[in-house]
């Protein structure tokens, strides 16, 4: 398949990702998920850039599209907490003492 490397470049949305990929996605599932995916999707992105440094963006494409529906699969499957990708996710609260901490004397 041959995409339009200028327009992936002004790709700026989840959907439009999708839409350019052509594959079908739910809206919900986005709409909970977007900066997740958006995320991961950017993890695999430079992945691939690295494993496949030699090719062009024209060539990585296939490669994107791969990489869009994994992360995309990853958050269907799992949920943001789980998957700990931003720093939010892995900050521990200064302010909470968790049940398995309190001792009795």
């Amino acid at each position: 398949m041959t995409w339009d490397v200028d327009k992936f470049k002004q790709i700026v949305d989840a959907e439009e990702y999708f839409d350019f990929f052509e594959m079908p996605y739910e809206q919900e599932i986005v709409n909970v998920n977007r900066l997740h995916i958006l995320k991961k999707f950017s993890q695999y992105l430079e992945e691939i850039d690295e494993k496949y440094s030699d090719l062009n963006l024209s060539d990585k494409l296939t490669h994107y599209r791969e990489a869009l529906a994994k992360a995309y699969q990853v958050f269907v499957e799992s949920t943001p907490h789980e998957q700990k990708l931003f720093k939010v996710f892995n900050d521990k609260p200064k302010n909470v003492v968790k049940l398995t901490e309190i001792t009795s004397d």
